[in-house]
């Protein structure tokens, strides 16, 4: 079995979101680029992934997720922050901040127009 073959154990997570044929998808193009993310930072060695791991597991099993596992990049995405304000990268306030002008330009955009930050109307 080549390296390609190998399924990861990220994509046996019970969680992922999968398509019909049972295969990991991203819902959306921002989970993807989440994921790009944490790898290029665990690649660049800003942490290992045994404390990636952690971090998620640590969001994962927080009380009040949805059922159907469908916040599991929403998780992703608390659990790569948490990464970056205990390494001193960013500050919690900082991604607040972000995430915040990236929904209400999200919200703003007409349908099927690109989500740019420049539609934030309180940019």
């Amino acid at each position: 079995m080549s390296a390609c073959e190998t399924r990861s154990p990220l994509a046996q997570s019970p969680q992922l979101p999968r398509a019909a044929d049972g295969e990991p998808v991203f819902p959306q193009p921002w989970a993807a680029e989440a994921f790009a993310m944490t790898v290029h930072l665990h690649e660049r060695g800003l942490f290992s992934w045994s404390e990636w791991a952690e971090s998620l597991s640590a969001e994962l099993h927080k009380p009040g997720r949805a059922e159907d596992g469908g916040d599991y990049f929403d998780c992703w995405v608390a659990a790569l922050s948490a990464i970056l304000v205990s390494r001193g990268v960013a500050d919690a306030d900082t991604i607040l901040a972000l995430q915040q002008s990236w929904q209400r330009a999200a919200e703003a955009t007409p349908h099927g127009k690109p989500i740019v930050r420049e539609n934030d109307p309180l940019r």
